[in-house]
């Protein structure tokens, strides 16, 4: 892995990438032309609760960029729920018996949820229930239907987390996730600590891990409250990795991510 980089703030990779396998629309083959455009060599692939399958090996090459076997796994931490990124994963019979498990549930949480948009919508949604469905698949099928609501709007009034068409899935707790990962993923990381409930709390359990997600694109109410160097402190006085990407779900990556100085010792943990 190699960085590319023009000055020292441009990203050395992007860590934070979801492919078809779950909800995302690049595939792997479309990787090393949008990792070149982007200008980045190195990407992650971070699915949601789930390897990708078509990427054999922890770490590999496909035309000029290296990609990372990664996952992103949510997790319960009693009081909110976190998401845990791993890196160089490797499929032991524990994460692949937890993942197992978790995408059985997806694919029920994910069937109710279109069934309960399609009634409160008095829709049909051209969608496929399959293995990694996600609520994006959902926003996107919604937009493309004759109902009234755009992508954005989909999230906001119909199948967000305060709207009537949500359904809470099954996720292990955090010390459960935590501890497959550990025995998966050459290293661990709290994704995007400013999306969540209570930062704070979300940072004190990433004292626990290897690393955290420093470079991300927040938006709107969470890009007000995000302060780098709260995780620029909590990253120092726990020894973390400071890590990052774009959490791509279209065809668009390089957005952020670390750049070289924080991109080698994460380098170096996963090769």
């Amino acid at each position: 892995m190699t960085t590319n980089s023009a000055e020292t703030d441009a990203p050395s990779a992007d860590l934070h990438i979801h492919t078809t396998a779950s909800d995302g629309l690049l595939t792997i083959d479309e990787l090393p032309e949008v990792a070149d455009k982007a200008g980045i060599d190195t990407v992650a692939v971070t699915d949601h609760d789930r390897i990708h399958p078509e990427l054999a090996t922890p770490v590999s090459t496909k035309g000029a960029v290296t990609i990372i076997r990664g996952i992103e796994l949510r997790v319960s931490a009693g009081d909110q729920r976190l998401d845990l990124l791993g890196y160089a994963v490797r499929r032991t019979d524990s994460l692949i018996e937890l993942t197992t498990s978790i995408q059985q549930n997806r694919k029920k949480r994910g069937a109710a949820m279109v069934d309960a948009v399609e009634s409160y919508l008095d829709i049909s949604l051209d969608i496929d229930i399959r293995k990694g469905l996600g609520r994006p698949d959902i926003a996107r099928a919604i937009d493309e239907s004759d109902a009234p609501y755009d992508y954005s709007d989909a999230f906001s009034e119909v199948i967000g987390s305060e709207n009537p068409c949500y359904i809470q899935r099954d996720i292990p707790s955090f010390d459960t996730g935590a501890g497959v990962l550990a025995d998966a993923c050459s290293v661990i990381g709290l994704a995007h600590p400013f999306r969540y409930p209570d930062p704070a709390a979300a940072l004190k359990r990433a004292e626990k891990l290897d690393a955290v997600e420093r470079y991300y694109p927040y938006s709107g109410q969470n890009a007000d409250r995000a302060d780098p160097v709260v995780i620029e402190d909590v990253a120092t006085n726990a020894d973390l990795l400071l890590i990052g990407g774009s959490d791509a779900h279209n065809r668009t990556v390089g957005i952020t991510g670390p750049p070289p100085a924080d991109f080698e010792p994460f380098a170096t943990r996963v090769s």
